[in-house]
């Protein structure tokens, strides 16, 4: 005779529900909490609210500022995160400060950015055109036509207004200079060598006298003597170095790629829109146009003619 398991009555079985579901609320509960929970845990990953923008000194520090504000203002009303501009005192401390002062981009000169995309592996953005057309600037080398000097050889005994060790055409065309004139070590050669700073202080100091021979790239040269006459009056240019990019946006390779992408179409739009068109004005430019590594070539190419390696290069000023 086969024994059969019996059977639990309705009574029982309601019962034994009861019993799990008392196991299982607690769980339940649990899990509830944690999905409401889980916006909290994505939160850090926000997209940024606020990027910091360097400045390079190529004129006084205020009219950069002034010059660059209403760009980095229409920026930010575009893209959704604030652009806060940092105006460095240096050009050589762009680099230092990129890290130091957490930095997500700047406007970089050519030779900055060259030594940016070496050091840092900044990535190009955009740079502006001007209204003539060019996107590019070169560096000039200057006397004043009173001093007698038209050669390397009578800069033999003056004094020379560098702008700083991290310019194309306040550094590297010198330099150059110097090497087609036989001229070895410019240091024993010269009387005394200082560096301006920006590319106003250079120009200035030798319409003022405060030295003999100068250097620093043609657009500020060219600015400044349409505001002060004496410029093209007393002034004579030597020699002028290759057209180099013009001072574009370059950001951090680790820049989040939806805003830089934002950035990249935002400035490549400005002439697109009556307001854009207004901030271009205010800017002096006619559009941006799309920049990359490529556009540099001709300043690694000029480094590499004057012997200067620019992952190891020193480019702080004496």
């Amino acid at each position: 005779m086969t024994s059969r398991i019996p059977m639990p009555s309705d009574c029982s079985k309601r019962m034994r529900y009861l019993a799990i579901l008392l196991v299982l609320a607690p769980l339940l509960a649990f899990a509830a909490n944690c999905s409401e929970q889980e916006p909290t845990a994505t939160a850090s990953q926000e997209p940024q609210r606020s990027i910091r923008i360097g400045l390079i000194p190529e004129q006084n520090i205020f009219l950069q500022k002034k010059r660059y504000q209403p760009l980095a203002d229409y920026l930010s009303e575009k893209t959704g995160v604030r652009i806060e501009l940092r105006v460095l005192s240096r050009y050589g401390n762009i680099i230092q400060n990129f890290v130091s002062k957490g930095l997500d981009g700047a406007f970089f000169g050519s030779f900055t950015a060259a030594l940016a995309h070496r050091k840092l592996g900044v990535e190009a953005v955009a740079r502006p055109e001007y209204p003539d057309g060019s996107s590019t600037y070169h560096g000039l080398l200057f006397v004043r036509k009173d001093s007698g000097i038209r050669n390397g050889n009578d800069m033999k005994g003056k004094r020379f207004a560098f702008v700083d060790k991290a310019t194309t055409a306040g550094w590297l065309l010198p330099l150059y200079y110097f090497k087609t004139q036989g001229i070895r070590d410019y240091r024993s050669w010269l009387k005394e060598s200082y560096f301006a700073g920006t590319h106003e202080g250079a120009i200035y100091d030798v319409l003022e006298r405060n030295a003999d021979i100068g250097a620093a790239k043609n657009t500020v040269f060219e600015a400044l003597a349409r505001e002060d006459p004496r410029i093209s009056e007393d002034l004579l240019i030597l020699a002028r170095s290759p057209d180099v990019p013009e001072n574009g946006l370059c950001v951090r390779k680790t820049l989040d790629e939806p805003l830089k992408r934002k950035l990249r179409e935002t400035l490549l739009g400005l002439d697109t829109t009556r307001e854009g068109k207004r901030i271009l004005k205010k800017f002096g430019a006619r559009r941006f146009i799309q920049t990359s590594e490529n556009d540099y070539a001709v300043v690694f190419e000029y480094a590499r003619e004057i012997g200067l390696d620019l992952e190891t290069y020193d480019y702080m000023n004496e």
